[in-house]
Order: structure tokens, then C-alpha cells, then sequence
């Protein structure tokens, strides 16, 4: 008897430990994968502009039903300009717009506008886990990427944006990494190309600097 009871409790014991073996590395492999090997699938979900804030003048209902479209397909439309193969040296990477389309077409036209110079920074990382849980992923797998758009500003002629750069498991929906990136708006003409430059230069970011030291960190 007393045997038995050793071997059950050894049993149980080793189920803890291959539990803990299997699963624990694997959202840390997935992100190795996307840092190492530039045939690792990376799928791009687009920018989640529903809980975004403008601190600006604008006309939120055309930017909730005509321009956050717009600049999101603008980005997949001009892959040379806009170069996520590049910055996160893939050979290929595919997208689909329609999950943050779903969200962003039912971002509340009240909350767009803001005049509180404290929802620049109003996010914190569980926000970004929130707003991903409301992502329908439905039949994606994988590694997923998220731009989510925290705020987008303009004083003295300058504009800039906080953009959350997310990572996902598409499968869990568990949020693999996200940082939060201030990106500068160039000079262009219109609200569209205006803060699409925001996204262009955060794409930039991330090939000089942000990709290395993602990759550093992730890659063993």
C-alpha cells in the first residue's frame, strides 16, 4: 500500500513537471520563432482604433466610418511604403483587416474627440489584453500582430501617436508582448495621410532599434 501511494504521488508529481515543461515555453517559442526565422509565420491584424483618442479637431463620424478604414487599408495597400516585411524581416507576411474593422466601426463617436491631455497615456497592459480578448480570431492560429492605437495628438503644428505594438497567440488570444511606441507624424496633407505617418515612422522604429532588441530578448 504504502507503494502504491509513493508511486501515485510520483506520478503526479512527474504530470506537474512535464506540464510545466511542455507548456510554459511555448508562447516564449512562438516569439522566438518570429525573432530567428524569417519563414516563421507573422500575421498582420492591422491598427485597433476603437478606443482611440484625438487630441485635435476633427469630425468623428467620418473618422469612425470613413477614415480609420482608410488608413488601415492604405498600409496593406502600399507594402513598399508602409514595409512590415522589412522592419520584421519577413519573407511574406499575411493579413486581414476584418477582425479590427468589425471593432472600429463600433468605437463610441462621443469618445473619439478629447480635449484631457491624460488620455495620451491613459493604457496600461491590461487594457491591450481587454481589447484583444474582444478580437474575433475565430479559425486563426498562430502569431498574430496588433497595432492598437492609444491616442494620436497635435499641439503647435506637431503631431505624434502612442501606438501599442501587440503580439497575440491567435489561437489563445494571449497577448505574447506589447510596448507601447511614440511614433511622429510628417508633414502630409489630410487627416488619412496625416496619421498614417505615424504608422510609418513607427514602422521605421522598429527596423532601426525596436526589432534588434526584440530580438535580443526573445531569441534564446
Amino acid at each position: 500500500m504504502i507503494i502504491m501511494k509513493r508511486t501515485s504521488k510520483l506520478n503526479w508529481l512527474f504530470a506537474i513537471l512535464l506540464f510545466c515543461v511542455v507548456s510554459t515555453p511555448v508562447f516564449s517559442q512562438g516569439l522566438k520563432d518570429v525573432f530567428t526565422n524569417s519563414e516563421s509565420p507573422l500575421f498582420y491584424l492591422g491598427i485597433d482604433f476603437s478606443k482611440a483618442r484625438l487630441l485635435d479637431n476633427g469630425n468623428p463620424d467620418d473618422i469612425r466610418n470613413n477614415l480609420y478604414r482608410s488608413i488601415n487599408q492604405l498600409i496593406v495597400n502600399e507594402p513598399k511604403k508602409y514595409d512590415l516585411k522589412g522592419a520584421f524581416h519577413k519573407s511574406n507576411i499575411d493579413s486581414d483587416l476584418s477582425p479590427v474593422s468589425a471593432k472600429n466601426e463600433k468605437a463610441n463617436i462621443n469618445d473619439i474627440i478629447s480635449t484631457n491631455s491624460a488620455d495620451f497615456t491613459r493604457f496600461k497592459e491590461s487594457d491591450i489584453a481587454s481589447m484583444v480578448k474582444d478580437l474575433d480570431l475565430s479559425g486563426k492560429k498562430g502569431i498574430g500582430l496588433l497595432f492598437v492605437m492609444e491616442a494620436m495628438r497635435k499641439a503647435d503644428k506637431k503631431g505624434d501617436a502612442a501606438i501599442w505594438v501587440t503580439f497575440i497567440d491567435m489561437g489563445t488570444k494571449k497577448v505574447l508582448l506589447t510596448e507601447r511606441i511614440e511614433s511622429k507624424a510628417s508633414m502630409a496633407i489630410g487627416f488619412r495621410n496625416y496619421w498614417a505617418s505615424t504608422i510609418k515612422n513607427l514602422i521605421d522604429i522598429i527596423d532601426k532599434k525596436k526589432y534588434s532588441e526584440w530580438k535580443s530578448k526573445y531569441s534564446s
